[in-house]
């Protein structure tokens, strides 16, 4: 397994106490929450060489199939990024931790099979150009698969996003915004959204600004792989 080195001249990301509660957290809603099934479903079916944008503390790495030949996973804020490497260690496949943001990634044009966004584009500074850079290392037809919170569906929720993104929530959170529009998004970055489905995290209990979500899939218009993605849609 090859890990580079997780050392960076300057973070672009530096929010330690927020990403020592976040790893704690995590961790826990692994199982309270379901997550780790949703990160399963999330990147079952890929193939080839994936790039993860966003990585965390590493939580997904377990969950890649052994299909996947390599992942690099870029992660801007040091601690999570620390958390990451040793997540690796653990991994099936070989991962790359790096340092980065979405909005310029470490790497080349059309390097890629697939992309993962996972919890990322509610935290960017600039969702058109981390998409943007999305698209421009992924080969034509690679895949994009995406879990990301979006804006809720009845209005009195959505109002209580709208106070806190525009309050203290991105401060608390590591620059979370929980009412972004990400499937919107994704689309006007030209990407083809395919099946896609919206979610509750957690599934049951008390419902939270950061409850609703969306998993999919969305392809980089061009050559079409040989195999379908699976659907993730119900």
């Amino acid at each position: 397994m090859r890990l580079r080195s997780t050392r960076s001249p300057e973070d672009a990301v530096h929010h330690p106490v927020f990403a020592r509660c976040y790893a704690r957290m995590s961790v826990a809603a692994e199982t309270t929450a379901g997550l780790a099934g949703v990160r399963a479903e999330l990147l079952s079916g890929l193939t080839g060489r994936v790039i993860e944008i966003g990585a965390g503390n590493g939580l997904n790495f377990t969950h890649y199939p052994s299909t996947v030949s390599e992942v690099v996973a870029v992660e801007p804020e040091r601690t999570l990024r620390q958390l990451a490497v040793r997540s690796a260690l653990g991994a099936g496949i070989p991962v790359d931790v790096v340092p980065g943001t979405a909005e310029a990634l470490p790497v080349g044009d059309e390097t890629f099979d697939a992309a993962v966004l996972s919890l990322v584009l509610c935290t960017v500074r600039d969702v058109r150009r981390s998409l943007a850079e999305v698209r421009r290392v992924l080969r034509p037809g690679g895949e994009l698969r995406f879990f990301e919170h979006v804006r809720a569906d009845d209005r009195a929720m959505a109002a209580t996003q709208r106070v806190l993104d525009a309050t203290l929530w991105p401060v608390l959170t590591g620059g979370c915004h929980t009412s972004r529009d990400a499937l919107a998004a994704i689309e006007a970055a030209g990407f083809v959204v395919g099946t896609h489905r919206g979610i509750r995290v957690p599934e049951g209990g008390v419902r939270l600004p950061t409850s609703a979500c969306v998993l999919g899939v969305a392809r980089r218009p061009g050559a079409q792989p040989e195999e379908p993605g699976p659907s993730v849609a119900r």
